[in-house]
């Protein structure tokens, strides 16, 4: 098939907007989608500090790669990355030379922490205590660092590389749940936390897979050994049925969780401080500090 734009031979069709795009064109779409909703959303202002969070992954290298191409003139502008070593055997050492790799390309200041460094264990030993299910636990203590790490370096956001596939069923889950404190915090405002935003909130899974692809950015296709454990697999698996018999089903969710979320107030919580850690928390002790035993 050739793209609709130009001759040049099609490298994919979107059902969702029924359009065949080259190599060049595919490019322009995705990254014009991003541009728009950073301005849409002002994710991006004169003087921030970007953390970004990399984990080596398709979507966390695809994020920093396109920061980098539309900020790098912008001197007001700073970018840096944090990537978090959970202690996966066999899964994060993997990952991790591509988030090294990446950041020596563009110049990017790079942080590494690790769970075994910060909370003296690992990911898979706290798991083999099967007191907690591993994406809680790694949720939990992932976000922690990322937040105490985005601050140290004086960062104003926290660019995480959720896809249109993620935000789709997050949100889909919170609905059934009626979690609408989940919800709220979907928009990225979470008392005591560095501000969140999401760049790739609108591009597809596969499409952003083939942006990195295109760009030969440096990808692991390693999927976490603990990643089959998760509800949300069987959310992934709905929604998927839905887009293939009804494409721009994501879009929907994500077009009607924009207009509800115009209703939705931050909570007001009380910040205070953890007492073992110190860290913001809602609670006398946060909740990395209670998985934790402390």
């Amino acid at each position: 098939m050739k793209c609709q734009r130009c001759s040049k031979t099609a490298v994919i069709y979107q059902k969702y907007s029924n359009a065949h795009l080259c190599k060049k064109h595919f490019i322009e779409d995705v990254e014009r989608k991003i541009k728009r909703d950073i301005r849409k959303f002002k994710m991006v202002e004169r003087g921030d500090r970007i953390a970004v969070a990399l984990s080596g992954g398709k979507d966390s290298i695809a994020l920093l790669y396109v920061l980098h191409k539309i900020f790098r003139n912008r001197p007001d502008i700073e970018l840096s990355a944090i990537t978090i070593d959970e202690g996966i055997h066999g899964y994060r050492e993997h990952t991790l030379p591509h988030a090294v790799k990446l950041t020596g390309e563009l110049g990017v200041p790079h942080t590494i922490r690790s769970f075994d460094e910060m909370f003296g264990t690992t990911l898979d030993e706290l798991t083999r205590k099967k007191e907690h299910a591993a994406c809680t636990l790694c949720g939990v203590l992932r976000k922690n660092l990322l937040n105490k790490a985005a601050r140290e370096l004086g960062a104003t956001k926290l660019a995480t590389g959720h896809n249109l596939d993620d935000e789709a069923q997050t949100i889909l889950m919170n609905y059934l749940r009626g979690d609408v404190d989940r919800m709220t915090r979907m928009m990225g405002i979470i008392p005591g936390m560095v501000l969140r935003i999401k760049p790739l909130r609108s591009i597809p899974e596969k499409e952003v897979a083939l942006y990195a692809f295109l760009n030969n950015l440096p990808v692991s296709a390693d999927e976490c050994p603990y990643a089959g454990e998760a509800l949300r697999n069987e959310i992934r698996e709905m929604v998927n049925n839905y887009e293939v018999n009804h494409p721009g089903t994501k879009y929907s969710l994500l077009g009607g969780f924009g207009a509800i979320s115009q209703a939705l107030r931050p909570p007001d919580t009380q910040i205070l401080q953890c007492k073992k850690c110190g860290e913001p928390s809602s609670e006398a002790v946060c909740k990395t500090c209670r998985l934790l035993g402390r």
